[in-house]
């Protein structure tokens, strides 16, 4: 299960970004494409397990899958592909991915000073 070792990277990463801070995060958000080769329900397990290590880490984590998106050269616009088809909607196909391999931290809140409210970092 390489969503272990992802997971882990993510916490390195936050700590790098973030010094000294990680006790203080309330929630990670991710952006995750269909093409990541990451399963949601294995990336939240992971995450729990690793988060009992991580003796200051409150956090939770929060995963949007992105479709996977293509451009077709043929009518010059972006299509969703359905079933792992790379066909637009006028019948080319296509090798031109837009979206669908992100694997991305997109927003890390904290909990404030009395630990209710959050501030929020976008596109970490």
């Amino acid at each position: 299960m390489h969503e272990i070792s992802l997971v882990r990277n993510i916490f390195k990463t936050l700590e790098e970004a973030f010094p000294g801070q990680l006790g203080n995060i309330s929630n990670i958000s991710m952006r995750v494409g269909l093409l990541s080769n990451v399963q949601p329900i294995l990336m939240q397990n992971a995450f729990a397990a690793v988060k009992q290590d991580e003796q200051d880490c409150r956090a939770s984590l929060c995963i949007e899958v992105l479709p996977i998106i293509i451009y077709c050269v043929s009518c010059n616009k972006n299509t969703e592909v359905h079933n792992f088809k790379f066909f637009c909607s006028c019948g080319s196909p296509s090798r031109k991915i837009v979206q669908g391999e992100e694997l991305l931290i997109s927003r890390v809140e904290f909990f404030d000073s009395d630990m209710t409210r959050v501030r929020k970092q976008e596109d970490t």
